[in-house]
């Protein structure tokens, strides 16, 4: 498996080669395009400084003098046309030389071997140590016609200086390449543990936590990572209980059901037990239907790709529905209904705030006390409507109130009553849905309040 830790490093060390090629290739292109001709004209220069030296000192000794240069970092080769040839200075590795250049020079004319000298990469041409890549002028000297062959002495020019700054760019470069490599190393070891918290969490084992305190990119991540496996925790936990209420939801009924089932298939019952077993198993299969279709729904709402059905209608007239389809209900407890409703157009999905206003009523009709009172409020608030329902029910103790929206949740003073416990989580994630938002205040013995407020589209 090719780890991060090596990829940076061949990485590296291919940025590092192509990086030298390239600034080779670029130093090399810029010696032959510029820095050539110039070293040519500044030797021709120094070669004609040192021949008119020669020629307007009648009294110098040629070969001395020029020994003395070639121990100051020079290398030359001196020729006349009688034959006269040495060499002063450190010696020429090649020292080829074609006679036509000879002549050429002894003639008065300048040989510029360092700009005709073959070019090769790596500016070979500047270090070549050939007689034929040196700069040659004429000079009299003596009555006679010489030559002057000069270029400089590369190693004398390569001084303790020069090694000192190579050594400190080979141990800048090996240095950094150690710190990168280092740094690369602390970067990647954080990714393992990620990835072995990955694994861990592929398995089922949501307790894996990272522990990185950093305050970069990775920090942020691994913090992320954390949060998502707390949320991954507390979802397996929701699903694990969700799973244990949903079992004896349908069970209790389910045994109901059963249980009745068996005593109506006993032939010493009388008719009025049959009617009463009856009952209680079409009562609780009633109970099993309303959780299915409870169940169903909240599925379909915890589906974030569910799309509401937008659609202009009069909110009003479907809360004032409400008494018309529960009328029996509040008649047989002997409930006053109040509306206090605003005309409102308003843009939502009626069939999901239907079901709002239906679990809320049936709620407050359900916990009401008996000849209570149910009040319906719709108010145009301009950018938003809001929406309250009160009742004068038995209410909610204070340290249930923060529970009443969990799922399968059941206060105590309801738990005789029917019910299952999804009523208020379907009516939240609805309001959540069209971005609004819910309230619950209750008072033990004094009722429930409940306010809504819908944005308007």
């Amino acid at each position: 498996m090719k780890t991060l830790y090596r990829q940076f490093f061949v990485t590296t060390m291919i940025t590092i080669l192509l990086s030298t090629m390239v600034a080779f290739f670029m130093a090399n292109m810029y010696y032959y395009q510029v820095t050539e001709e110039l070293n040519d004209q500044k030797h021709v220069a120094i070669a004609q400084e040192i021949t008119q030296y020669i020629e307007t000192n009648k009294h110098v000794n040629l070969e001395h003098y020029l020994s003395t240069l070639g121990q100051v970092g020079y290398q030359f080769y001196v020729a006349s046309e009688s034959g006269y040839s040495q060499f002063f200075g450190s010696e020429f590795v090649v020292k080829d030389l074609p006679e036509s250049t000879k002549l050429s020079v002894f003639s008065g004319n300048i040989y510029h071997g360092m700009i005709e000298f073959p070019s090769y990469i790596f500016m070979s041409g500047m270090f070549a140590n050939e007689l034929a890549n040196t700069v040659g002028v004429p000079f009299k000297y003596e009555g006679e016609s010489y030559g002057l062959f000069l270029r400089p002495n590369i190693e004398l020019l390569v001084t303790e200086v020069h090694i000192i700054f190579a050594g400190m760019i080979v141990s800048m470069a090996a240095i950094s390449l150690l710190a990168m490599l280092i740094v690369a190393k602390r970067l990647i070891r954080p990714i393992t543990q990620l990835t072995e918290a990955t694994k861990q969490i592929s398995e089922g084992k949501y307790n894996h936590m990272l522990e990185i305190d950093r305050k970069d990119e990775i920090g942020q991540l691994a913090e992320s990572f954390n949060e998502m496996t707390k949320q991954l925790q507390e979802n397996d936990q929701s699903r694990k209980e969700f799973i244990s209420n949903v079992s004896h939801d349908f069970q209790s009924p389910l045994l109901n059901i059963q249980g009745y089932a068996d005593l109506l298939n006993a032939q010493t019952i009388r008719e009025e037990e049959r009617f009463a077993y009856s009952s209680v198993i079409q009562t609780e299969a009633k109970r099993l239907s309303v959780l299915t279709k409870q169940l169903l729904l909240l599925t379909s709402l915890d589906q974030s790709s569910r799309r509401l059905k937008w659609e202009f209608f009069s909110l009003d007239e479907q809360l004032k529905s409400l008494s018309q389809k529960y009328l029996w209900r509040i008649e047989e407890r002997g409930i006053e209904l109040y509306y206090k409703l605003s005309p409102v157009l308003y843009q939502g999905d009626r069939s999901l705030l239907e079901t709002v206003w239906d679990n809320l009523f049936t709620n407050a009709l359900k916990y009401n006390k008996p000849n209570g009172s149910i009040q319906i409020e719709l108010e145009d608030c301009g950018p938003y409507v809001a929406i309250q329902f009160k009742d004068t029910g038995i209410g909610i103790r204070e340290d249930e109130l923060p529970h009443v929206f969990d799922r399968f949740y059941r206060a105590d003073a309801s738990r005789t009553k029917e019910g299952t416990g999804l009523g208020l989580t379907i009516v939240k994630q609805i309001v959540e849905l069209h971005e609004g938002s819910i309230q619950v205040s209750s008072e033990l013995g004094g009722g429930t309040h409940v306010a809504i407020t819908l944005p308007k589209v």
